[in-house]
């Protein structure tokens, strides 16, 4: 097994546990959020305009930590410096 095949290999095992990791934890924060501001709609519908504000800017920032790992992963896959590296050790 070459040391390009390895790198690959690795990177597109990292690649795939970076975005299913950073997935999962943004997407269950975002319902509980969700939840949460349903719940306070629903007890308070006079601050439903306050409520939905703070909840988009809130989601954003959550969705913003999918979005970083989905950058990671298109790095690892597309542009992986390593392989630049690897490439230039074996004289290709």
């Amino acid at each position: 097994m070459s040391d390009i095949s390895l790198i690959g290999m690795i990177s597109i095992f990292t690649a795939g546990i970076t975005i299913a990791i950073g997935s999962v934890g943004p997407a269950l924060g975002e319902a509980r959020a969700l939840a949460q501001a349903l719940s306070a709609i629903a007890q308070q519908p006079d601050e439903a305009n306050t409520i939905s504000r703070t909840l988009f800017v809130g989601l954003a920032m959550v969705e913003s930590t999918a979005i970083y790992c989905l950058v990671i992963s298109m790095i690892l896959i597309f542009a992986n410096p390593f392989w630049e590296y690897a490439i230039a050790q074996s004289g290709g």
